[in-house]
């Protein structure tokens, strides 16, 4: 299945499933997606990319181990829960923060850093696991 027409179109699918990726990340919680749909999407993508151009392609492309980016995601998942810590409301409760940008202020809530963790960890999680099947089979 490693043809030449596989190995050209497989950046640009790869690039376009991460960039959908995000966007379901980004919409999870006013419509269906979130974290993991969107983890499943880009790790997906590095598994394609793994099987077109190698496993060492997509190891230089991604920076750090896909474990370490799990657990970074791990932490920022555990970090959204103990935000409710210091303000004596329940574990795990939304809060809601107005950042400035530029002219307009932009609100962020802890839900997103949690479905950004649950993203990170899903997408490292998964990856790790396609890119060790893949070592196997590479000659």
């Amino acid at each position: 299945m490693n043809t030449l027409i596989f190995r050209t179109i497989a950046p640009f699918l790869a690039a376009m499933m991460l960039v959908f990726s995000v966007f379901v990340l980004l919409r999870g919680h006013n419509e269906p997606g979130g974290g993991f749909i969107g983890g499943l999407i880009a790790a997906s993508a590095f598994a394609i990319q793994g099987i077109a151009q190698g496993v060492s392609a997509v190891r230089r492309a991604l920076k750090l181990d896909p474990l370490a980016i799990a657990g970074i995601g791990l932490l920022l998942s555990a970090l959204a829960g103990l935000l409710s810590l210091p303000l004596a409301v329940p574990f795990m409760t939304g809060l809601w923060v107005d950042l400035p940008l530029g002219l307009d202020r932009v609100p962020v809530s802890s839900v997103m850093l949690f479905d950004l963790g649950v993203y990170l960890v899903v997408m490292g999680t998964i990856t790790a696991i396609a890119l060790a099947l893949e070592e196997k089979e590479e000659p």
